[in-house]
């Protein structure tokens, strides 16, 4: 039947299948958006900053398990940047890598920022004072272990740090004790000390309000958020956190825009600040801002101010904090480093804010950062830190319950751990490819180097 253009219902369905296709076209937009950005971002990181082989890369970080699907967008290397592009239909995303500050998703050329010193070479392992050394190379050696053909693990860094000495390592074929490696969301906590390190200074406080322009409207609650509701992950803001959905606030925040703290920023209170805790990776980047803010109005160098007033003193000179292509840091996600340099970072939490007698953080920071947030659920979440592994880390196991009450842990995407054990003057740190992050079961490799330990 051929449709009367007289007929206004004939109009509607027309007006209606346009909006429909319109709507489809803007989601599929920002679907490729999203897994073009994550593709180039995590090459670009991957070989310009932690120096792999680009074929490696091509052929399991992007393309395994679940990252099949990003097999249909063809990636472009230059010398210092990745583009990537979804079925040619699509608007490429190009990743830029700058020396010193690393790559970054580019909405043009990111500014060139500050220069990254070499990674320096750490001891070698000795087995401690009473360690069983054979049971501890067992259990590292069983990190390695693929129990499963379905859910792999692919472990490619373990370090065991005790009372500052490294005492067990090693590394999957292709990693070494030089290469920076991503922690994703254990960047979170480095971020929380570099905020520890600002307060130190006197340039922030934990109680500090009013922390953002666009929050200062008439009316505007969210003038009420403080720095130590933003550390503990009680904003009161909306946030969506499903990293499965590439239209969700955190995909779209990492890989689909050029501001990663302003699109958090905008998002709406649901919540009294400080009533309601949620975790959400815009909640740091909110912070990373506000640090930024707080350094720049202080007359010092930002971008120079992780390696100058962290990494440098806490012995992690390999250490690279990635931006946005505003130049701020990634705070929820993108710092890189060597695993023996994760491990110092640990071991300067570990000596309550210490490193070789100097003090970064201030006297408490470190229990501050250990202590439950109230708000979190059972208390498993302390300012920028796990106090209690969640489920698919081996949370709520017998392992899980038997581990020192004084443990507290960096967590993040595709299995990164860094564990904390004051009691035990322990730091233990795993890097890997968990695509299944439930494939690495991290109560239980904490077990078995306790047992070994004892």
């Amino acid at each position: 039947m051929t449709p009367r253009f007289d007929d206004p219902l004939s109009w509607a369905g027309l007006l209606l299948a346009g909006w429909a296709c319109a709507r489809a076209w803007a989601v599929l937009s920002g679907v490729a958006a999203a897994g073009a950005g994550y593709k180039a971002k995590v090459l670009a990181s991957a070989v310009f900053v932690s120096g792999r082989d680009a074929r490696g890369v091509l052929a399991e970080d992007v393309a395994l398990d679940s990252y099949r699907v990003l097999r249909l967008f063809r990636a472009k290397f230059s010398a210092d940047a990745v583009s990537v592009r979804f079925l040619g239909l699509f608007p490429a995303r190009t990743a830029l890598f700058r020396p010193g500050p690393g790559a970054a998703l580019a909405w043009g050329r990111p500014p060139r920022l500050c220069a990254v010193r070499a990674p320096s070479d750490r001891p070698s392992p000795a087995a401690p004072s009473g360690a069983d050394e054979r049971r501890l190379d067992s259990a590292v050696a069983a990190a390695f272990e693929e129990p499963s053909r379905r859910r792999l693990r692919r472990t490619r860094a373990v370090v065991v740090m005790r009372a500052g000495a490294v005492v067990a390592e090693r590394y999957a074929p292709g990693f070494d004790a030089r290469m920076p490696l991503c922690g994703w969301s254990m960047s979170k906590s480095v971020l929380a000390a570099l905020v520890g390190r600002a307060a130190a200074m006197g340039i922030l406080r934990p109680e500090d309000r009013r922390l953002l322009p666009q929050w200062l409207g008439p009316g505007d609650r969210r003038a009420e958020i403080s720095v130590e509701d933003l550390l503990r992950m009680r904003s009161g803001l909306a946030f969506d956190e499903t990293y499965a959905n590439p239209l969700s606030d955190v995909t779209q925040m990492l890989f689909a825009r050029p501001d990663a703290a302003a699109f958090a920023a905008s998002r709406p209170l649901v919540h009294p600040p400080g009533s309601f805790w949620q975790y959400a990776s815009g909640t740091s980047n909110i912070l990373s801002a506000v640090l930024r803010r707080a350094l720049e109005r202080a007359g010092l160098d930002y971008h120079g101010f992780p390696q100058r007033e962290l990494f440098g003193p806490a012995g992690m000179p390999g250490a690279v904090f990635e931006t946005d292509a505003a130049g701020t840091f990634v705070g929820s996600s993108f710092v890189y480093a060597p695993a023996r340099d994760w491990a110092a970072f640990g071991d300067l939490l570990r000596r309550g804010g210490l490193a070789d007698g100097r003090r970064l953080l201030p006297e408490g920071w470190a229990a501050m950062a250990a202590a439950p947030t109230p708000q979190s659920e059972d208390g498993c979440y302390g300012a920028h830190w796990w106090l209690k592994l969640p489920q698919v880390f081996g949370g709520e196991t017998a392992a899980a319950r038997e581990l020192p009450s004084d443990a507290f842990h960096a967590l993040g995407h595709e299995g990164q751990c860094l564990s904390v054990i004051p009691s035990r003057k322990l730091v233990v740190v795993r890097l890997g490819l968990s695509i299944y992050i439930d494939a690495w079961d991290h109560a239980a490799f904490l077990a078995r180097v306790l047992n070994a330990l004892d």
